[in-house]
């Protein structure tokens, strides 16, 4: 079968490439660029703690086989995460601070610290990590003008020194803002233009606060002179700090003057004193738009990342997002692949990611006009705990309605009513926090590492089998019986058992998809209920032909 094409080779199209290749799915890049992104540390990315594991997973071989920049990116993670965070917003007094591990918000709600980095050493890193997989071809100086499709397939044509034909069996744009595929598709892409712009410096300084992220709403040094609002300071390798200006509304020229005015004012703001010694590395204007395409597919072509959203007001980052569509799509297009298309499954992709970004588009624009349009917000969010500064710290600190990963709990892939099913601390469709579990071959490790995989994975909660072999535990209690249902599942699985998972009793069982959301919670060992919502999250056949298949799944499991 013909590989998929993916046009577009910045983070989340090569992201795509890898995630498919996991999953034994081949595919071509098409890069109109030279393959290798120009050095900008004014131009990063802020990840969260599922979309830095995802990084790590697919990128996840050996360091010392890797080269040197992905060595710098593991290091540069290990000690972001362990240095202390911290959120200040003058103003209104409140502030959020983060312990080795965690961000802690107004409220007590902890989260793991985000991920900063530069943009072209995280491309770096999945360049580097394609550079020996055998089932990715990039191809460079390589643009898009053409597409057709077929029942079949689809066809794309590019120009340039390389230029041709490509024939793939579905084909993938995460070509950006700009995105070709897009406009061929005649995909319309309704939204917000510059919904705020900001000005940006990478620089070279020693400041009070080592390794600390400040976020100040309401500057106290801030004068009648250049500075106006709201200024963001994320600490990057080597001494090197990024700053972020909330620019005044309009269409004012950054000038070299005004930037280094803000550097400078800022500074000085921050230590107290005069301006302290520091080198400015690279400078930029950030300008965000708030865009949604009305469609994410057009029969075998979708789009993803920029291509299809558009985001980044409040601490949002739609790279982010981007890369979530990604793992979203992979495991989706593999079974497509492998088997034929399951339209159903294909169609989710538009259903759950679309809606994701909805939600979050919503709540920053409902939110913009409280923080930004000054006075008013206590009165329509009462007490002080959600003030300005929560509601203003929620994308940066990755929760609540705009920071938050998307949950797909009304997805057309979550299953109906189980007899069964119980409740744990994950909602359905929600990510699944990351335990460790053992695997079948006795070892173990953490559960997001078996995401990704091309598989579904069914997770026994039971407590006490850490301390025990295997081979004493595997055929004893329910393990066979489980072992039996999952073995008749209609889609590839793994079973795993877990000593705890938050708020799941013993003997509780977990269904999780390859993208790592929860399927379902059983009581026990419920062959027929298994086998329902792993029939669902595959977009599920005819009702009756579900039933039948359930029933015979359990009376299979029930006999052995």
């Amino acid at each position: 079968m013909d590989p998929v094409i993916i046009v577009g080779a910045g983070p989340v199209g090569l992201t795509l490439a890898l995630a498919l290749a996991r999953q034994e799915v081949p595919s071509v890049v098409l890069d109109e660029g030279p393959g290798k992104d120009e050095p900008r540390l004014a131009r990063t990315a802020v990840l969260r703690e599922d979309t830095t594991a995802l990084m790590e997973r697919l990128t996840g071989v050996p360091v010392a086989g890797a080269g040197a920049r992905w060595a710098g990116w593991r290091a540069m993670r290990r000690k972001q995460v362990m240095r202390e965070v911290r959120f200040d917003a003058a103003a209104d007094g409140g502030e959020g601070v983060a312990g080795p591990g965690g961000v802690t918000g107004p409220g007590g709600v902890t989260n793991p610290a985000p991920l900063h980095i530069a943009q072209h050493l995280l491309t770096d890193a999945l360049r580097a990590a394609l550079a020996g997989e055998r089932l990715v071809k990039v191809v460079v100086d390589s643009r898009l003008d053409a597409i057709e499709q077929e029942p079949s397939g689809v066809t794309a044509h590019t120009r340039g020194p390389k230029g041709t034909w490509w024939r793939g069996s579905y084909l993938v744009g995460c070509d950006g803002q700009r995105s070709t595929v897009r406009k061929l598709e005649d995909i319309r892409f309704p939204g917000r233009t510059a919904v705020e712009r900001h000005a940006v410096a990478a620089l070279r300084a020693e400041l009070p606060w080592d390794g600390q992220a400040l976020l100040h709403r309401m500057p106290p040094w801030r004068t009648s002179g250049p500075s106006g609002g709201e200024v963001t300071g994320r600490p990057l390798p080597d001494g090197v700090w990024r700053l972020d200006w909330l620019l005044p509304p309009g269409k004012d020229l950054v000038t070299p003057d005004m930037l280094v005015a803000r550097v400078r004012e800022t500074l000085a703001g921050w230590t107290g004193g005069p301006t302290p010694p520091y080198e400015l590395l690279d400078t930029g204007v950030h300008t965000v738009h708030h865009r949604l395409a009305r469609r994410w597919r057009v029969g075998r072509v979708f789009i993803a990342g920029d291509a299809a959203h558009c985001l980044g007001t409040l601490g949002t980052h739609g790279l982010d997002e981007g890369l979530r569509d990604a793992d979203n799509l992979a495991w989706k297009l593999a079974p497509a692949w492998h088997h034929g298309p399951h339209e159903a499954l294909l169609d989710s992709y538009q259903a759950e990611r679309r809606a994701a970004v909805a939600a979050r588009l919503r709540a920053a624009d409902q939110a913009l006009p409280l923080l930004r349009g000054g006075g008013g917000l206590r009165a329509v969010v009462p007490g002080s705990a959600r003030g300005h500064d929560a509601l203003l710290m929620d994308g940066h600190l990755g929760q609540g309605a705009i920071g938050a990963p998307g949950t797909y709990a009304d997805s057309p892939l979550a299953p109906g009513q189980l007899e069964g099913e119980v409740p744990v601390d994950t909602p359905r469709g929600a990510p699944v926090m990351d335990v460790r579990v053992t695997a079948e071959d006795g070892s173990f490790v953490q559960l997001r590492d078996r995401l990704g995989r091309g598989a579904l994975l069914v997770v026994l909660i039971a407590p006490g089998t850490g301390v025990w072999d295997r081979k004493h535990w595997a055929t004893a209690g329910i393990m066979p019986r489980l072992a039996a249902a999952v073995t008749a599942l209609p889609y590839p699985a793994e079973l795993l058992v877990a000593e705890s998972y938050p708020g799941a009793a013993a003997h509780s069982v977990l269904l999780v998809r390859p993208d790592g959301h929860l399927v379902t919670a059983l009581s026990g060992v419920r062959p027929a209920d298994l086998y329902a919502a792993a029939e669902a999250a595959l977009g599920g056949p005819a009702k009756a032909q579900a039933g039948a298949a359930a029933e015979e799944a359990g009376a299979a499991a029930g006999s052995r």
